[in-house]
């Protein structure tokens, strides 16, 4: 039996323009959906539309950015695993530069580690310029793994991934301290605004958070989450940029909040686990190429600030999906009549109605 290359092919549109500042950058830009899921495009055109009626549109903040690795060690007991953990530690300047041997674009940031009964468990966190990271990261912790079998006495190889990073799980350690980039970002809307285009009020939508988004998840059992649907963006963001989309388990996790401010909104979105990049594997693609230049991720810049520039587009263009449902489902039937709508409209252009 021999392997088939086929192209899958997902239907992209370019919604917005998103209006965004920040910390990272000043720009307004059409974003690129991949998505059989049709009302996503004007759900999120919607949200980008409410951007650009206000003055510095979606204020996106990176707060943090590091890519991380866990590894395992069986240890004699727990003490042997504890005195080892010291020993990291203490070792710590001498495994970055066992780090900078791999690859001039990776640094290590910072460590954690975690002991059950004989086992040791390594959680390495690394910068990996404009890539995601997962091999950089790995072949990183590879090396340390291997410097440290040979340095510290009392332990043997336990595993390269001890599920202590955690890769494309919803846990809450990647909740708590986040893996990729941390972004938070913010939009105070006008009443009229809300009144005009989201066609509800900032009371009506902060009510529906908590309760939707904070006590739903709640009873739930969600995991460091309260968001209506951050995977939707996030996904259609991430196959039209060449991510790997299976980010979007840990990616999805965040918190929504909504306050009404005197009849305004005030609209946040947190994502601590935005896994994006810039080059590696996936961004190869033509159609890639061409996204990443058109969303002005090809730039010459220092190295890292493409990717980060990247994560906070991703990041507007999920407050916008966020805050467009959110506005939606205050009005009864509301959502089921533009998913009717849209689909519809859809199905007729397909065949040629």
């Amino acid at each position: 039996m021999t392997d088939t290359h086929t192209t899958a092919g997902v239907p992209m549109r370019w919604v917005g323009p998103v209006r965004i500042s920040g910390n990272v950058a000043t720009t307004e830009t059409e974003v690129p959906l991949a998505t059989f899921e049709s009302p996503l495009w004007p759900s999120v055109r919607r949200g980008a539309k409410v951007s650009r009626l206000v003055d510095g549109g979606i204020v996106a903040t990176l707060v943090d950015e590091r890519m991380t690795r866990s590894v395992f060690v069986k240890a004699r007991d727990a003490q042997t695993a504890y005195m080892a953990a010291l020993e990291v530690d203490a070792r710590f300047d001498e495994l970055r530069e066992v780090v900078r041997g791999c690859g001039r674009f990776t640094e290590l940031v910072g460590f954690r580690h975690e002991i059950t009964a004989d086992l040791l468990f390594l959680r390495f966190e690394f910068t990996t310029g404009d890539a995601s990271g997962h091999n950089m990261a790995t072949l990183a912790a590879d090396a340390i793994l291997a410097h440290l079998l040979k340095a510290i006495p009392g332990i043997s190889y336990g595993s390269i991934s001890g599920n202590y990073c955690t890769d494309k799980k919803a846990t809450a350690i990647n909740g708590i301290l986040g893996r990729g980039k941390n972004v938070v970002t913010e939009l105070l809307v006008p009443r009229d605004v809300v009144r005009d285009v989201l066609r509800t009020s900032a009371t009506a939508v902060a009510e529906l958070n908590v309760r939707k988004n904070m006590v739903g998840t709640l009873l739930a059992g969600g995991i460091r989450s309260a968001n209506a649907h951050y995977a939707n963006m996030l996904l259609a963001f991430y196959l039209a940029t060449g991510q790997d989309a299976a980010n979007i388990v840990e990616g999805s996790q965040g918190v929504t909040v909504a306050e009404d401010r005197d009849g305004d909104l005030y609209f946040s979105c947190t994502l601590p686990n935005l896994i994006v990049g810039t080059v590696g594997n996936g961004k190869g693609l033509e159609f890639v190429e061409e996204n990443l230049t058109r969303l002005g991720c090809r730039a010459e810049r220092e190295p890292g600030e493409n990717a980060r520039r990247l994560a906070v587009i991703a990041a507007a263009t999920v407050l916008c999906g966020e805050l467009s449902l959110m506005a939606a489902q205050t009005n009864p039937g509301e959502l089921m009549r533009a998913h009717v709508r849209l689909e519809r409209e859809n199905a007729t252009t397909r065949i040629g109605g």
